[in-house]
């Protein structure tokens, strides 16, 4: 029988193939060796990291002295910021690093959380363990966050901020954003102070605090939450809306008036098709008739308002007075600003001049060109509207 057709061999005839030989193990080696090559280059990398983070553990990290048995009485005082508590933590020997210390508790929330207080607290206590005996104090919390409506007024800040407990008087936030003295260092107010008929404004900083969510510190009074209000107003103002109200000729004060006006006549869907009838109106010398401006005026909600509300006298009034009120009626969002700065091109090249509310509910408005059509909408909605104050006045009985 040929070698061909054998399935059997002697150890002499396979090495005479080269099937078994002094380097039989070769092909094995060749899987094996990226293998042990690539475990070898993790296990140092690991090495080398394990040494780094033991390192970083020992001077950022770890208890100052974790065998320590001694107490350190360490007080918080109301109204101090995270960084101060971090400071303090280190120059009491308490963490190693007051950086690290308060990146980890504001990444992990606690910042939020630390109480103004006296603690016991140890050099062998975790930052972990301190960050969460920090959060035990006396009920006061070193920050506290505050939501400010879009379109809300002064007042309804003021009201909002006494029922939430932030300031106790109202009185003396509302004087302050009536005036506005004391804030001329924000340039948009120092305008505003400038201005003609100032002294008739209800509130000279109407307009200027910025809806949107704060932190604020607990111990924060009336002036240090108005500063923030205006900083925010200064950063959502862009500077290519600063641009964009140049090209119209409009100044700041002018654009969120208008902003004011839209916000508290409409949803945000109708936001730039009302601003298209409110700046139709103005290029055509029309008095605005703008329901929202007489409420503020007269201090009213109601939807349907009467021939004497109509005629009060007020630079308010943008029934009987041409051109924008006097200022803002109440604090607008960023969409508001917005669309007081790009109305709807379609509804201004169509040349819409009224709307009226057609569902009291749902916001929804009815836009006409002609005063004919919306004398014609308004028979129709009218009942609608009277219909929705007898329900909110039945609801507020």
């Amino acid at each position: 029988m040929s070698k061909k057709n054998r399935s059997v061999y002697t150890w002499q005839e396979l090495q005479e193939e080269g099937r078994y030989g002094p380097y039989w193990y070769s092909w094995l080696w060749n899987i094996l060796r990226p293998v042990l090559v690539g475990l070898t280059a993790i296990m140092l990398v690991a090495g080398i990291l394990l040494t780094a983070w033991g390192k970083i553990s020992e001077h950022y990290i770890d208890p100052p002295d974790a065998a320590s048995q001694s107490w350190v009485i360490f007080t918080v005082p109301s109204g101090s910021s995270l960084t101060r508590v971090a400071n303090n933590l280190e120059e009491a020997g308490l963490v190693r690093s007051r950086s690290v210390f308060k990146y980890y508790a504001d990444f992990l929330g606690y910042g939020q959380k630390i109480q103004a207080g006296t603690y016991t607290l140890s050099p062998s206590m975790t930052i972990r363990e301190i960050a969460e005996r920090l959060t035990e104090g006396d009920g006061i919390p070193l920050v506290r966050r505050i939501t400010l409506i879009e379109g809300w007024t002064v007042e309804n800040i003021a009201d909002y901020l006494v029922r939430e407990g932030v300031l106790a008087d109202r009185e003396e936030f509302l004087s302050l954003c009536r005036t506005g003295e004391g804030f001329s260092a924000y340039y948009y107010v120092a305008d505003v102070l400038k201005s003609k008929n100032v002294s008739q404004r209800r509130y000279v900083l109407e307009g200027y605090l910025a809806p949107d969510t704060y932190e604020i510190y607990s111990s924060s009074g009336a002036t240090d939450i108005i500063k923030k209000l205006l900083s925010q107003t200064e950063a959502v103002f862009k500077d290519e809306w600063h641009t964009r109200a140049d090209e119209l000729g409009m100044t700041m004060d002018q654009v969120l008036t208008l902003a004011s006006m839209i916000e508290k006549e409409a949803k945000l869907n109708d936001f730039a098709r009302v601003s298209a009838v409110f700046h139709n109106r103005l290029k055509k010398g029309m008095t605005l008739g703008s329901d929202v401006t007489v409420k503020y005026a007269a201090g009213i909600s109601r939807m349907s308002l009467s021939s004497t509300d109509l005629a009060i006298n007020s630079p308010y009034n943008t029934y009987r007075n041409k051109g924008l009120p006097l200022g803002p009626v109440c604090n607008p969002s960023a969409k508001a600003i917005e669309a007081a700065l790009y109305p709807d091109e379609e509804y201004t090249a169509q040349q819409y001049l009224y709307f009226c509310s057609k569902d009291p509910d749902t916001g929804e408005l009815y836009f006409s060109r002609t005063l004919e059509e919306h004398n014609a909408a308004v028979s129709i909605y009218a009942p609608l509207w009277q219909a929705y104050d007898e329900r909110m006045e039945a609801q507020q009985k």
